[in-house]
């Protein structure tokens, strides 16, 4: 069989388990991350996200909804996928009908190449600071959801939780909404 004839779930977009392994290793994969946040009645961020699960590299780690982006998928209908699987069917978030990236990260196997590591492969991310507004419960492969001011969610205390670069990604998150302490 041919890498052109490998068999995909056409319903799903996905691959099989030995056909992805092959793709991480040649091809780099489209991600997006999430950036959950509670905002006050002007907007401002008062509340930050962070999912406490098993991150790539088998350590556990505070860290940002994030997720591939299916074969055939819109990114809106992948970012809504995530944060419904990761922070629970009632997250209620809020995205427009075209979202916009606040960044592009690129994860690499190499921790050195961009600060934003990966170990399975090399991964283009597109990245969102997502307002959610529903009440939010960790599910699946998430052990915890803890809220954290945006003081807290960049203090050393938290960012020492976090692996991956996603403590950069925070930083990079409340700079595009004008809230980095």
């Amino acid at each position: 069989m041919t890498e052109i004839d490998a068999p995909t779930d056409t319903d799903a977009g996905w691959l099989a388990p030995e056909h992805l392994e092959q793709i991480r290793a040649h091809v780099p994969l489209v991600y997006v991350d999430a950036v959950p946040v509670r905002v006050d009645g002007l907007g401002r961020v008062t509340e930050v996200g962070l999912l406490l699960r098993v991150a790539a590299d088998g350590s556990i780690s505070r860290m940002v909804v994030s997720g591939r982006v299916l074969f055939g998928e819109l990114v809106r209908d992948a970012l809504v996928r995530h944060l419904e699987k990761d922070l629970g069917p009632l997250a209620l978030p809020r995205l427009p009908p075209s979202p916009s990236p606040f960044t592009v990260v690129e994860y690499f196997p190499d921790p050195d190449r961009s600060g934003f590591h990966d170990p399975r492969h090399h991964a283009v991310s597109l990245a969102y600071v997502v307002p959610v507004d529903g009440d939010c419960q960790p599910t699946q492969k998430a052990l915890d959801l803890a809220w954290f001011d945006p003081a807290e969610a960049v203090s050393a205390a938290v960012r020492q939780q976090m692996t991956a670069g996603h403590d950069r990604l925070i930083r990079l998150a409340l700079a595009s909404v004008g809230q980095l302490p």
